[in-house]
Formats: C-alpha cells, structure tokens, sequence
C-alpha cells in the first residue's frame, strides 16, 4: 500500500503519482484513469481521487468526458511539467 505524508493532502500526493506515470509514458496518451482502481490502490474515498483528478485536468494531463471517463490529454506526454 501507498504510503502518505501526513503532512500533506492525500490527494495532491495521488496527483503527482499520476503525473510522474503520464510525464514517464506508462499512462500513454487516451490511457483511461480509473476512479476505481486508484480508490482501491490508495485506499482513499471517490472524493479524494476526485480531487486529485480535478488537479490533473486543470494541469491539461487529463481530459473527463461525463459518462465515459479521464483519459490522459493526447499532448500531456510531451509536456514537461508546470
């Protein structure tokens, strides 16, 4: 299981997992980013990976599309970062 810094919010630390496995290729562009599955390998509620995913899309890493899903932004692999 992950562990948090308790000194900070669990769901900017699951942002930034996300963005070093987008920014490193392993989620490729269109790659679906499942609310579920990152609930389960964080342990953390559907609120807090809502959170983390409302980061992602402000950054552009992310694209939601209301009843299909996140998917990784089709340009988020080759930015460098903010």
């Amino acid at each position: 299981m992950f562990e948090f810094d308790p000194t900070r919010p669990k769901w900017h630390q699951i942002a930034e997992v996300v963005r070093r496995r987008i920014e490193s290729g392993e989620y490729p562009a269109r790659h679906l980013v499942s609310e579920v599955q990152l609930e389960n390998e964080f342990g953390v509620t559907r609120t807090t990976v809502r959170k983390a995913t409302a980061a992602l899309r402000e950054a552009g890493l992310i694209t939601t599309t209301p009843g299909m899903g996140s998917f990784v932004s089709e340009h988020a692999n080759s930015q460098n970062g903010d």
